[in-house]
């Protein structure tokens, strides 16, 4: 409860002796311009001032968007996919209380927690332990991780049960880890192990920022050709695009999976219908207009 968290990023440490913030130092992330500052779960809860908010998805009741209000640090949200073999947390957020346990529990808990890359890393050991779970990150990305649970363990497979009980970290290996009712793609690019989760009964792909939905995604109706509906960036805030191959790479990830909709790290930040075809064309555009109009990318279909 006492240990340091990153005001910019809300990323958890191990310790209270802290003056630099991995997260932020590295040249995607930022230090704010006053400088770092930190703050605890214990002064957050103590402050009154949070509190977490649920929203329904309104196209399926059974996925759950998880935010803070006010905003705190990024200010992603969490997606409770609620499946009919239990329920899923994607991606985590840094505050966490009672009243968020409560509804959880309400809602049938949580039995696997997966965070698709280092910025959302958060407060993962308190939720996993509120809700005595494992909390799935990729091999690649745990560099990054400031704060480790006891117990963690390293698989190879990509197909594994979820373990029931044991609050704890498990780094997976490989391309794809297949949880039965969910499956995560490595897709790297913003990180090496970034990751996007599919909900195969629900054709849903949660993308959170490893493919980022813009502004111009959001309503698609009759929208003229050439524009796009996501981006593809190794910074967001730093606004550095990846390169061209890499960006053929992730849609080589994404090109194997069956999804109509994506839900991406942020609350309306959705595209609804179509949106394989949509990813393709989006890759396409950025990749032309860096000026790779020949590039291998150009010759994909859906």
């Amino acid at each position: 409860m006492d240990l340091m968290i990153c005001g910019a990023c809300g990323v958890q440490y191990n310790t209270r002796a802290v003056k630099s913030c991995k997260i932020c130092d590295d040249p995607r992330q930022y230090v704010a311009p006053g400088g770092q500052w930190w703050t605890t779960l214990r002064e957050m809860q103590e402050s009154k001032k949070y509190k977490n908010e649920f929203h329904m998805d309104k196209n399926h009741s059974g996925m759950i968007s998880i935010f803070t209000v006010p905003q705190v640090a990024i200010g992603q949200r969490a997606i409770l996919c609620c499946t009919s073999k239990g329920n899923i947390l994607w991606d985590c957020i840094t505050f966490i209380d009672d009243e968020t346990v409560r509804r959880i529990q309400n809602l049938g808990g949580i039995r696997a927690i997966v965070i698709s890359h280092p910025h959302y890393f958060s407060t993962s050991i308190h939720w996993a332990k509120a809700f005595n779970c494992p909390v799935y990150i990729s091999e690649e990305d745990k560099i990054w991780l400031m704060r480790v649970a006891e117990g963690t363990q390293s698989i190879n497979t990509i197909k594994t049960p979820i373990e029931k009980a044991s609050p704890r970290h498990v780094f997976w290996k490989g391309p794809e880890l297949d949880l039965g009712d969910v499956k995560i793609v490595k897709v790297g690019g913003h990180f090496p192990g970034s990751s996007v989760l599919l909900w195969k009964e629900t054709k849903k792909l949660l993308i959170a920022d490893s493919i980022t939905v813009v502004p111009s995604g959001v309503y698609h109706v009759d929208r003229p050709p050439g524009t796009v509906s996501f981006t593809f960036m190794w910074s967001y805030p730093n606004m550095i695009p990846l390169p061209p191959d890499e960006v053929h790479s992730i849609w080589k990830a994404v090109s194997k999976l069956d999804f109509d909709d994506t839900h991406g790290a942020f609350w309306g930040r959705d595209t609804i219908g179509d949106s394989k075809r949509r990813v393709l064309e989006s890759a396409q555009i950025f990749i032309k207009s860096m000026g790779y109009v020949d590039h291998a990318i150009h010759q994909e279909t859906v």
